[in-house]
């Protein structure tokens, strides 16, 4: 399978919220990094898509724009859903790059804007402070606990 097609079945599978699909295109060395979880390894990340998808109840995933060449790859990726602490719409679009090891993904890095993220998911507190190094490890440390919180609940992530 080439390295363009391994980026659809993720997104399609995200789509899907098919986790277990998601986790497949991911090699079990996997790096994942994005402004809210910065530094996931193999099972932490493959824990996170697992909790995002699980907590989602109105999740929607579009992608386009995808390109692979031997060793890298990047696609363009939009959510829209609910932030569950706050009932407000996020509409985040995100800019993914792929490093592939073994006809799977090694490295997949996401970027965004976090303070416009902040804006919509906190509203005034994210309008007002999401810019700062402070409001944005807060939100990180915010995920990390429940992703930490995810994981001891599910012990087949536990290594």
């Amino acid at each position: 399978m080439d390295n363009a097609q391994v980026i659809k079945n993720f997104y399609q599978a995200f789509q899907n919220k098919d986790w277990e699909a998601m986790q497949k295109c991911y090699h079990h060395e996997v790096h994942f990094s994005d402004p809210v979880f910065p530094h996931l390894h193999g099972q932490q990340a493959k824990a996170m898509w697992h909790m995002l998808v699980a907590a989602s109840t109105d999740l929607k995933i579009t992608f386009s724009n995808v390109t692979a060449h031997d060793d890298r790859g990047s696609c363009h990726w939009e959510a829209e859903y609910t932030f569950s602490k706050t009932g407000r719409l996020v509409h985040n679009a995100i800019k993914a790059e792929f490093e592939f090891k073994d006809g799977r993904i090694i490295r997949h890095t996401d970027s965004f804007d976090l303070w416009k993220w902040s804006k919509m998911a906190l509203g005034i507190s994210g309008i007002l402070l999401g810019w700062s190094p402070f409001m944005k490890q807060k939100i990180r440390t915010m995920a990390g606990q429940n992703l930490h919180n995810f994981i001891a609940k599910n012990t087949s992530y536990q290594s």
